[in-house]
């Protein structure tokens, strides 16, 4: 199966830029900033949630800044990600209909798209890292295998709210629920210490609190995670994969009679 897609993603890689290419003009069209907005974006975030939290809550967190920024990029990734692929194939439809191409292609160029913003919004980290006097270390070359996971999970979660989109069209209504209760859910913008242990049992099937608590840990400590942090960012990426998947193949073919 997996030779099958990178077969296809060589196959088709001209439609896949060209698709990557039309999402990304279409969010900058007739936008004065244009792309600079997917670095100013979390910046600003930042900037307002740090006043808030900093001063009204006094949460106790060396480096307030980038714990806080870090967060808001990688969730931001997930959340944009995966809510322009819920909608990839509806969009699509006239194209579907006429022309045969793998029908993964949509919300996989969605993920991409979003990823070109994700990496303006890195390069917003990592400003505001060195701007803040903190070190760049050699453990940061693991960033890659938790991006790598994040976007692993996307796919997959992508995958999944792409083919229930199609038969269920309230699944955009719910999903935004779901992503601001999720956004709370998460240690965005608080510490996890602060936290009953009832709700971090909870806490512990959250992929999103995983995969940022991670990323933190090489950035704001300095080092590399323990074993387990690894392991569990695998296993959610790969689970997302492999259920987004299996659902997508098993309804795509019938994409054509809810069109």
């Amino acid at each position: 199966m997996l030779s099958k897609i990178i077969g296809n993603n060589h196959k088709y890689r001209f439609l896949l830029s060209q698709l990557v290419g039309r999402d990304f003009k279409t969010k900058y069209r007739r936008s004065v900033l244009g792309v600079l907005w997917s670095l100013l974006n979390p910046l600003l975030i930042m900037v307002v949630q740090y006043m808030v939290f900093s001063t009204l809550f006094r949460f106790d967190i060396p480096n307030y800044a980038v714990y806080l920024l870090s967060g808001i990029v990688m969730f931001n990734f997930m959340s944009e990600a995966t809510s322009q692929s819920m909608t990839c194939i509806i969009q699509n439809a006239s194209l579907i209909n006429k022309v045969y191409v793998p029908k993964y292609i949509y919300p996989f160029s969605r993920v991409l798209s979003s990823g070109v913003n994700f990496l303006f919004s890195l390069l917003a980290l990592y400003t505001v890292i060195i701007a803040t006097g903190m070190r760049i270390t050699y453990h940061h070359i693991a960033l890659v295998y938790g991006i790598g996971c994040i976007f692993i999970f996307i796919c997959g979660l992508s995958l999944l709210l792409a083919s229930m989109m199609v038969f269920f069209r309230d699944t955009q209504f719910l999903y935004s629920i779901i992503l601001t209760i999720w956004t709370y859910m998460t240690p965005i913008f608080y510490p996890e210490s602060i936290l009953p242990s009832a709700i971090m049992s909870i806490m512990k099937f959250n992929p999103m609190y995983h995969f940022i608590r991670f990323i933190r840990v090489i950035i704001l400590n300095g080092g590399f995670p323990d074993p387990k942090a690894w392991v569990l960012c695998a296993i959610f990426a790969i689970g997302s994969l492999l259920i987004g998947t299996f659902v997508f193949n098993r309804t795509q073919n019938k994409f054509i009679l809810y069109l």
